[in-house]
């Protein structure tokens, strides 16, 4: 996520407390199938949404109204696999680091042929059409009274906010003879989903400029014509680090990257990222890629490229490649585009990744808030997450742009995929890297901002107004994970109420957009004309591709030997001085940066916008001394780096 022109995914309705799958409390998974009803049916926990209430119901959905939904398959051990993968991470398990391959993996834990041929009848029998198999699915289509027949429920049409949607009346099952074959059922509610049509990818965004005065490096350039801010004159921001700054920073050494593949996933598909990742790096003395070093694996077809806002997909896209080939120069980097911005076209994009084990690590710059997730969706990218691990894949996910999310939402929350206990979620911090590349300081990421008094010898209504900040916090639906005790402070653990959950994030890295990255791509200019050009951006869709960066350099220090799902090594390092400690005033004082900007985003034609950006001030979040709510256990230090090797 990025706090400019930031890429969301669209999320399918409000979360809803969730149950465990069956031998995996140890990790607080979140599952959607569950115990047999006296009808002699499995129910499929978290399919009715919490918004179908009876005070919102409408009516019952008309019988020949059309659904579109996805049966997932539980496959033929589910608790077994959630086990394995516990086992195969976690460094103190005699299992650690003995993976699968990702055909190893589908005989032991896939849906047998049996399994999908039984499932495939029962939908049939409904009056359900199939219309496709995957390892991981059935897409089904149908009426209404297919639908309900076959998934023992009726469909409502519900009022949720000023929009009418159909969801079930009741919690959707299966017949309990197919022995849990399935492991959860999606789509039988509608919001907000939108009609499918097939659509071309739209030109480059309008042209985005950093205005100057720049800081080459932290503190480089006084703002010495503008008002003190904390008692004192401050720098402005920098014009954008770059990769050899980011490697200093956290200690990448002589470690490259070479052998090792990560994935990243977005939506759509920017039609210039290897002009352009190949310009950015003749420009800032990242190595050259090599033949076959940067791939694209693209769906078909896209979708909802207006309401997903496919142009602003390609920023992501660019800073996700460009963030990584400068952190791990000689890395080779696999994108794996998601036909659009909704959960089951992203869920294809991860299942490709495991399906084919395209890649070891997988960063992912998008997310959504916790209380638009729901337990079936949840189930379904916890399975492939899990079947990620044991094949030695760990995703990395950003831990969201907006705090606590109070201000964006008005209910203080994490986001998801972030808060899954199976991802490494990545925070974000502020990052001081002074002359000749050597690593000051950091903060926790959060900003607050004030403008500069008409008078120009002030700042108005300083420190300013809350802009954004690392998401962070205690989630409301996962429990807390065996890597997280002892290390997470019950203070936080415990947030919500008695019982310990899940706390985000994990690991951080540089995100403020005020100490940001500098990338490269080709945008579209006032004048029409399309070129490429450079501007400094931030957000923790910045930290995590630098994390899966150092985790790149990390596994070529194993010798190329996957680290896998690598929260349990995470943690196991905690407390030690491979991590930066990260806190909020770093030099014992408040800290802040002088930015400006064009009014227009492009020119001074239009005048100038100056404006003080204090740092460390991330809404309610704090970072403190040892593990907190906005950076985790840190971000990685000389030393991380080396201390995989084997």
């Amino acid at each position: 996520m990025r706090s400019n022109r930031a890429a969301v995914r669209a999320g399918v309705s409000m979360a809803a407390t969730l149950p465990l799958l069956a031998g995996a409390l140890a990790l607080g998974i979140p599952a959607a199938h569950a115990s047999t009803d006296p009808d002699g049916r499995d129910t499929l926990q978290g399919t009715k949404p919490l918004w179908a209430t009876a005070q919102a119901d409408k009516g019952a959905t008309a019988d020949a109204s059309r659904v579109s939904a996805r049966v997932y398959l539980a496959g033929r051990d589910a608790a077994g696999l959630s086990a394995y993968a516990k086992a195969v991470s976690d460094p103190s398990s005699p299992s650690y680091g003995k993976y699968l391959s990702a055909g190893q993996a589908e005989a032991r834990f896939g849906a047998t042929r049996a399994q999908v041929a039984e499932v495939t009848a029962w939908l049939k029998s409904a009056g359900l059409t199939v219309t496709g198999t995957t390892r991981h699915y059935l897409s089904v289509t149908g009426e209404v009274a297919d639908a309900e027949k076959a998934f023992g429920t009726q469909l409502h049409n519900y009022a949720k906010g000023k929009k009418t949607y159909r969801a079930p009346s009741k919690t959707a099952s299966a017949p309990a003879g197919l022995n849990g074959a399935v492991l959860t059922v999606t789509g039988l509610d509608n919001a907000p989903h939108k009609a499918n049509h097939s659509d071309t990818l739209p030109p480059p965004d309008a042209v985005f400029h950093n205005a100057g005065p720049f800081s080459s490096y932290y503190g480089s350039k006084t703002a010495t014509t503008l008002p003190k801010a904390y008692g004192t004159k401050i720098p402005y921001a920098v014009k954008g680090y770059t990769g050899r700054q980011l490697r200093a920073a956290y200690g990448a050494g002589r470690a490259t990257g070479k052998g090792v593949t990560v994935a990243i996933t977005d939506a759509y598909a920017s039609p210039t990222i290897a002009a352009d990742a190949a310009t950015y790096a003749a420009k800032h003395g990242d190595a050259a890629y090599g033949g076959g070093q940067l791939s694209q694996v693209l769906p078909t077809q896209y979708t909802r490229t207006e309401e997903c806002g496919a142009a602003g997909w390609y920023g992501e896209e660019t800073l996700d490649v460009e963030a990584v080939h400068a952190v791990a120069p000689a890395s080779n980097i696999v994108y794996v585009g998601a036909e659009s911005c909704y959960d089951d076209d992203l869920l294809d994009s991860l299942g490709k990744i495991v399906d084919g084990h395209l890649a070891d690590i997988v960063s992912n710059s998008w997310g959504d808030i916790e209380a638009n997730q729901t337990p079936d969706l949840a189930a379904a990218y916890d399975q492939v997450f899990q079947l990620g691990a044991i094949e030695g894949i760990g995703f990395y996910f950003s831990s969201g742009d907006n705090g606590d999310e109070v201000a964006n939402t008005g209910t203080k929350q994490v986001d998801t995929p972030a808060n899954s206990a199976w991802v490494t979620a990545v925070g974000g911090t502020s990052l001081a890297v002074g002359k000749g590349d050597t690593y000051k300081w950091e903060t926790g990421w959060g900003t607050l901002r004030a403008t500069l008094s008409d008078d120009g010898k002030s700042w108005t209504d300083f420190p300013g107004a809350y802009t954004s900040g690392a998401g962070g916090g205690t989630s409301a639906t996962v429990k807390q994970p065996f890597y997280q005790r002892g290390v997470v402070p019950s203070g936080l653990a415990k947030a919500n109420g008695r019982t310990a959950m899940r706390t985000v994030p994990d690991i951080s890295a540089i995100a403020d957009p005020n100490t940001g990255f500098l990338v490269g791509q080709t945008q579209t200019f006032p004048d029409g004309t399309q070129k490429y050009d450079e501007y400094r951006i931030g957000g923790t869709s910045l930290a995590s591709p630098v994390i899966a960066g150092i985790q790149a350099l990390a596994q070529q220090q194993r010798g190329g030997h996957p680290i896998g799902f690598a929260n349990p090594a995470i943690y196991d390092r905690y407390g030690s001085k491979l991590y930066h400690d990260v806190t909020d005033r770093p030099t014992g004082r408040d800290l802040a940066v002088a930015r400006v900007d064009f009014v227009n985003a492009f020119d001074a034609s239009e005048g100038l916008l100056t404006s003080v950006r204090s740092l460390g001030k991330d809404s309610s979040l704090k970072a403190v001394r040892g593990y907190d709510d906005v950076t985790g256990v840190g971000s990685p230090a000389p030393g991380y780096v080396t201390s995989y090797r084997r």
